[in-house]
């Protein structure tokens, strides 16, 4: 699939008698679909209906390499219904809930332990009517950028436990042959991902 982008934003250059276009990069804003990338990786972050053999039994959630597929898309919405408009840019130091657009689940933590490396369990939990405070995520990156951008190292702090999304090398068996497993822990180069493909809204002024 090809990447998506807005492409409502540009600037016109004009050199030498030619004019040049210049897109903007795509901001990811609420309501933006988009999938993530882990940076160190590059698995997506994925989810799909097979439950955890252990730990809390909700639904899984790995990092997969396997193309395109629908099931790594995340919408990216707001705490509260109501507090995140479509095409609302995104700050460091938001909070977020990623919504996973096929299973119609939230992006989760606890502290269950994850399955093969015993750090926090990320499952996807809920619905589009049911959701708490465990699916609640503190966007965070260095500060050289004021907005969140496509292809930008981001981090994701939980807000219940303060550990981080992040992901490995460690691969499951069957039934997910070959998924990494995606966990909560400690801030590290393990905790870095992009967002990528997706359908991103360009941002909407107050």
């Amino acid at each position: 699939m090809r990447r998506l982008t807005s492409r409502a934003c540009w600037s016109f250059l004009v050199v030498l008698g030619q004019i040049c276009v210049t897109y903007a990069t795509p901001q990811v804003t609420c309501g933006s679909v988009i999938k993530l990338q882990h940076a160190n990786t590059g698995v997506n972050l994925h989810s799909h209906e097979i439950s955890y053999g252990s730990g809390s039994g909700q639904q899984s959630v790995t990092g997969y390499t396997g193309g395109d597929d629908a099931n790594d898309y995340w919408a990216v919405r707001g705490v509260q219904v109501d507090s995140c408009h479509q095409g609302t840019p995104l700050s460091s130091g938001n909070k977020v809930k990623l919504y996973h657009t096929s299973t119609q689940k939230w992006l989760h933590s606890h502290l269950f332990p994850s399955p093969l490396t015993n750090n926090q369990e990320i499952s996807a939990f809920g619905n589009a009517h049911s959701s708490d405070t465990g699916d609640i995520w503190v966007l965070e990156w260095d500060k050289s950028k004021s907005t969140w951008e496509q292809d930008q190292p981001i981090r994701f702090k939980h807000q219940d436990t303060g550990s981080y999304l992040s992901s490995h090398s460690k691969k499951f068996n069957r039934p997910i042959t070959g998924q990494q497993e995606v966990c909560a822990k400690a801030k590290s180069k393990d905790a870095n991902w992009l967002a990528t493909e997706g359908v991103y809204f360009p941002p909407q002024k107050d």
